[in-house]
């Protein structure tokens, strides 16, 4: 991530320190920024003194003084640069510089016989130097290098062994030096102090550094880590940072990377159209949106977040984008869609192919009742007495002309009244069966044609809602099953609590239902079960705004671990399954704005399945999951 650079020292500070540089080593110069100064004092006390002794040495040479011991001076000095400019360390160019300022002092003193040359301000700038070149114990060691000889053995030579006379106040002469002495010493505790305190404070401020430096590559890390452009801009639109995203998006874009201090290049129209929520963002609001770009020829979904950027006080500074490529997302709920369409699609055909099957079941049942009263009518149509009619009238054709002859001497005439009697009630009997047996096909008719009237009657209400009463609709579901109910010695048990209407799809909750008992059945016919019991119930929730509608059988049951995934698409416990009535009937319950929930205590214990409706219409389709 690029940061801006730190501003520029000024020019002529500038000047100075490269030609201090120049007079370093490549090593010392590399050397850290602390380490640099302390390479660059001693570089320029070196330059300072020899262009203080050179002076000194034209001064000397104007009074007649010898300048010899100067132009000496100025050598060692010269001599300080050359270690510095060859030397890896920079201790033995200190150890030079400050031996030769403190020798330079003393021999002048001795020398030039100045009584006061330890007051000199030159004394005291010394053990500073000493200690901030050197640490505090050679910095002590260097000013008692000056205590010794300058405010001790001067005043004791002076006294005793100077063959010229005493000044005139030699307790004047001792009070200052001694005095002296303590003043170094205090130059030298003071710089010791500063010293101290300078490395607490550096030692502070690397760990600091440190800190900082580990906080920003962390933060650097994570902001290259990631594959999204994140970059920040200050009020001007100037770019302060850009992650390599941003950057390469840049030069995909305009053919060249982004600046750090440059203006971060925008469309005029983009530029217009980001200026409402730059300018929330701005007064301390986050803002998020979508916008599109051109990249290399496609078109690219990106969702921009703008986050303020802020100072130590608080107070906004710029702003942070964070923008991330959601074009394959959105192709990819696009895709999604149309999946779950086709899915739609599949589960009403499933579930009318559900209904239907039950339909066809019951009307294959009923059918085959049609049949068997069909068989028994033909039966005693072809056993009945009605060929005995026809007989007894040809009989009397043939003796119409002597009928009272016939039935008074003739034995068959004689028999003839009996005959008709029992001919008369042998036909009752069988007209009383054939009406018996044509009503019971009159009522198979009827069940086949209310069968195919309520199929008509939801095939035809897909997709509407309407108001339906929830017990109508669940005995229409479990006449659907009743044929194989009974042939299964499923038990069914009904528990209806008032409720009021509700507004659903009908065809839909149909399908829900239907899929529900359709999986009770096939639950109790695995079950080795003598009494298979499902029961079907309608009750208010707790809460009042919706109606519970539960399914419970003691079939087989359903393994704990089974549970979560139950209404995943695919997944099925059945032999013959294909995992896909639950998990429709799931997604068709959230279209309804309710929910299909199943619980159970575990194999062989049975299960309850509870379909959730809410009791309020609600405006609008349920987005499914």
């Amino acid at each position: 991530m690029e940061t801006p650079p730190s501003p520029p020292p000024p020019a002529f500070r500038s000047w100075i320190l490269e030609r201090l540089d120049s007079l370093l080593s490549e090593s010392l110069r590399q050397g850290s920024p602390t380490d640099l100064v302390r390479y660059r004092l001693v570089v320029g006390t070196a330059c300072f003194f020899i262009v203080f002794n050179l002076i000194y040495t034209m001064a000397a040479v104007l009074s007649g003084l010898p300048p010899y011991p100067s132009l000496a001076a100025s050598l060692i000095y010269v001599g300080v640069l050359v270690l510095t400019r060859r030397s890896a360390t920079i201790e033995s160019p200190t150890a030079l510089l400050l031996t030769a300022l403190s020798l330079v002092l003393i021999a002048a003193a001795f020398d030039g016989n100045a009584p006061f040359v330890s007051t000199h301000a030159i004394c005291t700038l010394i053990p500073v130097i000493a200690v901030y070149l050197s640490g505090a114990r050679v910095g002590l060691f260097i000013t008692l290098l000056l205590i010794v000889p300058l405010c001790v053995g001067y005043p004791l030579y002076v006294t005793f062994a100077q063959p010229a006379p005493l000044p005139p106040t030699p307790y004047l002469m001792w009070f200052g030096h001694v005095f002296a002495g303590l003043a170094l010493l205090g130059a030298w505790g003071v710089g010791s102090l500063h010293n101290a305190a300078r490395d607490s404070a550096q030692g502070t401020l690397e760990r600091t550094m440190k800190a900082l430096q580990l906080s920003e590559n962390k933060l650097s890390n994570l902001l290259e880590s990631t594959e999204d452009p994140v970059l920040s801009l200050d009020k001007k639109g100037l770019l302060l940072t850009a992650n390599s995203a941003a950057r390469q998006l840049h030069l995909q874009r305009f053919g060249h990377e982004p600046g750090v201090g440059q203006p971060f290049w925008m469309e005029p129209e983009r530029r217009q159209r980001w200026a409402p929520h730059v300018a929330k963002v701005h007064a301390g609001q986050r803002e998020r949106f979508e916008d599109e770009f051109e990249v290399r020829g496609s078109r690219r979904l990106m969702d921009i977040s703008l986050s303020p950027l802020r100072d130590g006080d608080g107070k906004v500074v710029g702003l942070t984008v964070f923008a991330r490529d959601i074009t394959p997302r959105r192709q990819a709920e696009a895709r999604l869609g149309e999946l779950h369409r086709t899915l739609l699609d599949v589960s009403r055909q499933a579930g009318m192919a559900e209904i239907a099957t039950g339909v066809l079941h019951n009307v294959g049942n009923t059918l085959n009742s049609v049949n068997v009263s069909t068989s028994l009518v033909m039966d005693r149509l072809r056993l009945s007495r009605v060929s005995s009619v026809g007989r007894a009238a040809q009989l009397l054709h043939e003796h119409t002309g002597d009928l009272p002859t016939f039935f008074t001497r003739d034995p068959r005439g004689q028999q003839f009244p009996a005959f008709l009697q029992a001919l008369s009630e042998q036909l009752e009997q069988e007209r009383n069966a054939l009406l018996k047996e044509m009503h019971s096909l009159s009522e198979g008719v009827e069940h086949i044609k209310s069968i195919v009237s309520m199929q008509q009657r939801h095939a035809s209400s897909a997709g509407v809602r309407e108001q339906v009463a929830m017990p109508v609709l669940i005995d229409e579901a479990l006449r659907l099953h009743a044929a194989s109910f009974e042939q299964l010695g499923i038990h069914v048990e009904r528990d209806y609590a008032p409720v009021p209407l509700l507004s659903v799809d009908r065809h839909k909750l149909l399908q829900i239902l239907v899929n529900l008992l359709s999986n009770a059945r096939h639950a109790l016919m695995d079950s080795p079960r003598k009494d298979k019991r499902l029961s079907i119930g309608i009750q208010p929730a707790p809460d009042g705004e919706r109606v519970l509608i539960e399914v419970k059988d003691n079939g087989v049951g359903i393994a704990p671990e089974n549970l979560p995934r139950l209404f995943t698409q695919g997944f099925t416990t059945k032999r013959t399954g294909h995992g896909f009535g639950l998990h429709m009937s799931a997604l068709a319950a959230e279209e309804l704005r309710g929910r299909l929930t199943c619980d159970s205590p575990g194999p062989g214990q049975g299960a309850t399945f509870t379909l959730e409706l809410p009791l309020a219409e609600e405006p609008g389709p349920r987005p499914v999951k």
